[in-house]
């Protein structure tokens, strides 16, 4: 069984899916036509998909699922505007926009893949459809929680103070002590276009110092783009401040819910934005499931893709 990245790919179908709310969203399929299906989940929120994605998947062996979430990527309407109606894009829409995915591709079970907030929205998924997945490989395991999103914007702090005292600088002095995230989604609806151009710089520039533990890290290219920066800061804001449309402690209360269902969570030693506890709470309350730890890994990095790649291998059979 490979544990590489599988050769790169081109999507063997693709269209637009109109969804509701004036929504269309973006989606792909790679692989095999009669191979084991296969959903991936990208991050953020707002990352989109990109090509790189696909080779997590044997070509001969799955029927890979990719999609745009709402607002970001090739979907549209994107989420860059200052009066975009961000009202229509939570946790719930995407979940139906996934099931009316799954519906329009004929699916009737699947594997569910994702990566960071893609794993928080995949375990949303699994927990209300349980009957739906098959399998599910799982890598930077989060669950969406306050705790999870108070680390990262102020606790994370002590790790990097310097950072941080960027990150908070656009931030009214008497809001600091109060909710970033807040504030932040604010800065970014703001009338003033250099306003929001500096509060998605600060914000990305943020999200890059996070993940910088990881083995071989670099700069993300992706962040450069205006275009990009805007979505990304906007949607992860969105849905930080509304903690992720989520109950407080969600995930974990459910994870009954997957009783039966196999899974392997991946999760890096190194991974400081997402720290392991989160996975080991979660591994515990689900029997089913392994959890590998990557030793020299963060939040991606060395051996985490090789790693997430052998989880999927593991589910390829019919």
């Amino acid at each position: 069984m490979s544990s590489a990245l599988h050769p790169a790919v081109e999507p063997y179908e693709a269209g637009f899916l109109d969804v509701s709310d004036g929504h269309s969203l973006y989606w792909e399929t790679t692989g095999n036509p009669t191979g084991t299906p296969v959903l991936y989940l990208h991050g953020g929120p707002g990352s989109g998909c990109t090509p790189g994605a696909r080779r997590f998947f044997d070509p001969n062996a799955f029927r890979a699922v990719l999609f745009d979430q709402r607002g970001c990527g090739r979907s549209r309407p994107l989420a860059a505007g200052p009066d975009t109606d961000l009202s229509t894009n939570t946790t719930a829409h995407l979940m139906e926009d996934i099931e009316r995915l799954r519906k329009h591709l004929g699916i009737r079970r699947w594997v569910v893949a994702g990566v960071s907030w893609g794993v928080t929205l995949g375990l949303v998924y699994a927990q209300r459809h349980p009957e739906r997945v098959l399998a599910m490989a799982l890598g930077a395991i989060t669950s969406g929680s306050r705790t999870e999103i108070d680390w990262i914007t102020r606790d994370m702090g002590r790790i990097f103070p310097r950072e941080w005292e960027e990150f908070i600088a656009p931030v009214p002095a008497g809001e600091r002590d109060g909710d970033l995230v807040a504030a932040y989604a604010r800065l970014l609806a703001d009338p003033d276009a250099a306003v929001r151009e500096e509060a998605a710089t600060r914000w990305c520039a943020w999200e890059d110092t996070h993940v910088s533990l990881m083995p071989g890290w670099r700069p993300s290219p992706r962040y450069e783009d205006a275009t990009f920066r805007m979505i990304f800061a906007r949607l992860v804001t969105h849905y930080w401040s509304h903690e992720c449309f989520l109950v407080p402690n969600q995930i974990l209360e459910g994870m009954s819910r997957l009783a039966g269902i196999p899974a392997v969570l991946v999760h890096g030693r190194f991974d400081v934005s997402g720290p392991l506890d989160t996975a080991w709470k979660l591994s515990r309350a689900w029997p089913e499931s392994r959890l590998v730890v990557v030793d020299d890994a963060g939040h991606g990095g060395g051996g985490f893709s090789s790693a997430l790649v052998a989880a999927l291998d593991s589910f390829s059979g019919p």
